[in-house]
């Protein structure tokens, strides 16, 4: 059974400007980070995949994206709302969220307690938002936190600056992804640094 599993938030097609808008360094930023993943599922650990499906009739969702250009986006049964192909595996797991946070309104805490998880690392899109709340609501709930730092993305590094800060201070341990694989290759959980 997995101590650890990695949440991913929102690494579907249409969000993929918000990495990178240079194709070549969206790939590039996409292999790594893809790496890291493999390096979980090598170690016998789970990976979950964060999907973002918004509701047009949700009130909130109507009041967010009022006046974007282009509508709601992330709807359900459009193509470029998958999971992005380059970093899905057949092992891992497609969870389904409506909010920022990847434990609203689904059974994603069941989920992890099911399979025994302990310590989640929470990566993804986008670090201020989706992944800053993430964080906080597995550490309600309980869960080890960490984040990686370079596996979370942002169209802005100042906004991920903040929101790493305020994670490390708050309710997470924040390291390199090759520091987190580092740990799990002698470990088969990851304790909270004090």
């Amino acid at each position: 059974m997995p101590k650890v599993a990695v949440l991913t938030n929102d690494l579907q097609y249409e969000f993929t400007y918000k990495i990178s808008k240079s194709p070549e360094e969206l790939e590039e930023k996409l292999t790594k980070f893809n790496e890291f993943l493999n390096g979980i599922r090598n170690l016998n650990h789970q990976v979950i995949h964060l999907q973002l499906i918004n509701d047009p009739n949700d009130p909130a969702v109507q009041k967010r994206y009022k006046n974007r250009e282009g509508g709601i986006p992330a709807l359900a049964g459009r193509p470029e709302n998958q999971i992005l192909k380059t970093i899905s595996h057949p092992s891992d797991i497609v969870v389904v969220k409506g909010r920022d946070t990847g434990f609203y309104n689904n059974d994603l805490d069941g989920i992890l307690k099911k399979l025994g998880v302990n310590s989640v690392i929470v990566t993804g899109l986008q670090t201020h938002v989706c992944v800053q709340t993430t964080a906080a609501d597995a550490y309600f709930r309980g869960y080890n936190v960490w984040v990686p730092s370079d596996g979370v993305f942002a169209p802005s590094i100042d906004d991920t600056n903040r929101a790493l800060e305020w994670l490390a201070n708050y309710c997470a341990t924040v390291a390199s992804s090759s520091e987190i694989l580092a740990l799990l290759e002698k470990q088969d959980d990851l304790l909270e640094r004090s």
